[in-house]
């Protein structure tokens, strides 16, 4: 187990580096960057990044511009020269990708353009949004997910299987962000009813309340957003537990179990649920990654939430890059974490596994 752990976390190195190159490549061959952004607020333009050619270009923009960016016209070269120093562009692409990835290594993510604050330091600051949200989105997943999936397995083919399949599988189809506008006009005073706020986790004066009334506010914002992640993740682990459960129930050990007089009770919980738990268990970290890191980012957007989702939103909109690379690198370093921790909850859960034998 431990040359297997060490075999993992030794892949982690080549495969972080080649996520981080390939988007590198990909933002430097993108339009716009914060050059060209801060070019443009001089001008006067607003602040607009796509003003044609990547923050690095050089290149000219036409022929009465000279050389430089096209937001340079009527700049001198050497407040052009300073903007570039001051982000790092006066360096050629390796040279900043050579010294992102140093920084990196040393876990040092570098600072916001534009907050001036430590990458760091700004997603603990967005964390606790995130991780609410996602830890009472799983939570309610899982307290859902599991029984109904379990009832299913019980009684397939029946009328509760097949409405409950059809009525879960309809909810998955919608997507989050169209269920959160749906939810909006509906519930948050859009066209009909204001039972819930529209955006926020908090209201206005809420930090004067005492502390129950405080979490209180707090829930009555959770609702909508929790609903939104919630419905999305249902059909998917509550159908992996039918066909795990199914398939569980159908080998001879049940079959001997029963003849030996076994109540169904005693062969459902004392035999059954612990095998078929096992990729139900084992999916648990995904699931809360799937949730924080990428079910939540228009969740967030949408009702304005001030968490992870809605800073990466916002450092792309910005090209905010040491934002961008440095959520990029802690969000792929802790998917990674979690999926090896994830299989060593199948061998928690099942002690026959051995990945020592395992030729990856």
């Amino acid at each position: 187990m431990a040359s297997y752990i060490i075999r993992r976390l030794a892949l982690m190195i080549p495969t972080l580096f080649g996520i981080l190159l390939i988007n590198f490549l990909v933002i430097q061959a993108a339009p716009g960057g914060p050059v060209e952004r801060s070019l443009a607020q001089l001008q006067g333009i607003g602040g607009q990044t796509t003003l044609g050619g990547s923050a690095g270009d050089l290149s000219a923009a036409n022929a009465s511009a000279g050389p430089g960016y096209r937001g340079s016209q009527g700049l001198s070269a050497e407040l052009v020269a300073e903007i570039e120093k001051q982000y790092g562009f006066d360096k050629s692409a390796s040279e900043r990708f050579g010294d992102m990835i140093w920084q990196f290594a040393q876990f040092d993510l570098g600072s916001s353009f534009y907050r001036d604050i430590p990458v760091l330091d700004l997603v603990l600051e967005k964390l606790p949004v995130s991780l609410s949200l996602g830890l009472w989105s799983t939570l309610l997943i899982y307290l859902i997910a599991v029984p109904l999936g379990i009832r299913k397995a019980r009684h397939p083919g029946s009328r509760f299987d097949v409405w409950s399949s059809g009525a879960i599988i309809v909810a998955y189809a919608i997507p989050g962000f169209l269920l959160a506008l749906l939810l909006i006009i509906v519930f948050a005073g859009g066209s009909y009813w204001q039972w819930f706020p529209m955006q926020g986790l908090s209201s206005e004066g809420a930090a004067n309340l005492p502390w129950f009334q405080r979490a209180l506010d707090y829930a009555h914002h959770l609702v909508l957003p929790t609903l939104c992640l919630t419905l999305g993740g249902l059909a998917t682990l509550t159908l992996f537990t039918r066909n795990s459960f199914l398939e569980e129930l159908q080998k001879p050990y049940v079959l001997t179990a029963r003849a030996k007089g076994a109540s169904e009770q005693r062969v459902l919980w004392g035999h059954v649920f612990r095998n078929a738990m096992l990729i139900i268990i084992a999916g648990l970290p995904a699931t809360l990654f799937g949730i924080l890191f990428t079910g939540a980012f228009l969740i967030e957007v949408i009702f304005n939430l001030d968490g992870l989702g809605l800073l990466s939103y916002e450092s792309v909109i910005n090209r905010d890059y040491p934002v961008i690379f440095g959520t990029l690198f802690l969000f792929t370093l802790m998917g990674m974490l979690l999926r090896l921790f994830g299989d060593l909850c199948y061998r928690w859960v099942d002690p026959r596994i051995d990945f020592s034998r395992a030729g990856s």
